[in-house]
């Protein structure tokens, strides 16, 4: 599906079967000189179908075409070395580059998943049944490679790079201040809220997600074209609400910690999901997975505020409890 949003600036819906995010939004901006396509939806054969018919009903020649993309998730990034010609560039930000770039960044994921209690008997296919893994891109990609403040002008859009850390350490959103046009990438969604997800003993991503969003909050944002569902205004309001939404999340943990240590896993299973499951054990892997990640970002944010402690506990796993000396 195709729509106009602003002049020369279309939204392509590209299918993801399967995935409860149902799909994801790539922007076309095209020019007489030269066209920009704004992420590309998984490397999988309903994607490329998808952005093929788009773009050939847009008549974009992809020879004039280059591409910038958000972050390096492969439901946004999946489809750019397939699609991209030898004339175009990739914009990227480079912490995604070295995340892409990485040799070990899914053995590393499935080691600390170990760690956060995640059985072994659902970690060993985990891999089979991640989106991310199965349809990441293939091949090598030369990135032009940009940093917070930088800009790309693009026809009448003149885009200032926003790096935006927490859904991914090196997301990076687009705005252009004069049409007050923020493209969100997984930064802020309207009809969802974004996962903030930790595999690794280093990093704090909820808290520099929360520093984003305080940050992006500043900008006179009109229209927010996200990565994902509706286009929306009021990006100050929506601020707030996933704000409180983290707010309400961390109380829930540590409510649920008055109870007994848990290690990540068992936490996840006690969480308030909004999925249409009845019980934990209803939930698919895939869904396991991104839970526990999300609950992992929570104790890793409430642990370096100094209100709960991890330990390492039997079998290799990190333990979570309420520090008694507050």
């Amino acid at each position: 599906m195709i729509e106009e949003i602003l002049k020369g600036l279309y939204k392509l819906e590209i299918p993801l079967p399967g995935n409860p995010l149902r799909s994801v939004n790539s922007y076309v901006i095209i020019t007489s000189d030269r066209n920009l396509i704004i992420d590309t939806g998984m490397n999988r054969r309903e994607c490329m179908k998808a952005m093929e018919l788009g773009l050939k009903e847009l008549g974009v020649d992809i020879k004039k075409t280059d591409f910038y993309i958000t972050h390096s998730h492969s439901d946004h990034l999946g489809l750019a070395s397939s699609i991209a010609s030898v004339t175009s560039k990739i914009y990227f930000s480079e912490q995604e580059a070295q995340r892409v770039g990485s040799a070990t960044m899914w053995d590393d994921l499935v080691n600390y998943a170990h760690l956060s209690g995640f059985p072994e008997n659902e970690l060993r296919g985990i891999l089979h049944h991640h989106d991310g893994y199965k349809y990441r891109p293939r091949g090598h990609m030369d990135f032009s490679l940009l940093t917070d403040g930088d800009t790309i002008t693009i026809g009448d859009y003149l885009f200032e790079c926003v790096h935006t850390p927490g859904h991914t350490n090196g997301h990076m959103c687009l705005f252009d201040p004069y049409k007050e046009v923020l493209v969100a990438g997984d930064h802020i969604l309207n009809d969802i809220t974004p996962t903030i997800q930790l595999w690794s003993h280093d990093g704090n991503p909820l808290k520099k997600y929360l520093a984003s969003l305080e940050k992006v909050s500043t900008l006179n944002v009109d229209l927010v074209l996200p990565g994902h569902r509706r286009l929306f205004g009021n990006c100050k309001g929506r601020i707030q609400e996933l704000k409180h939404h983290h707010r309400t999340r961390a109380d829930e943990v540590l409510s649920i910690l008055e109870e007994g240590p848990k290690n990540a896993y068992q936490m996840a299973s006690q969480m308030t999901w909004d999925i249409a499951y009845d019980s934990w054990d209803q939930f698919p892997l895939p869904q396991k997975w991104f839970s526990t990640g999300e609950a992992n970002s929570h104790l890793r944010y409430l642990e370096q505020e100094g209100k709960i402690r991890g330990e390492m506990g039997d079998q290799d796993i990190i333990v979570f409890s309420l520090d008694t000396n507050l």
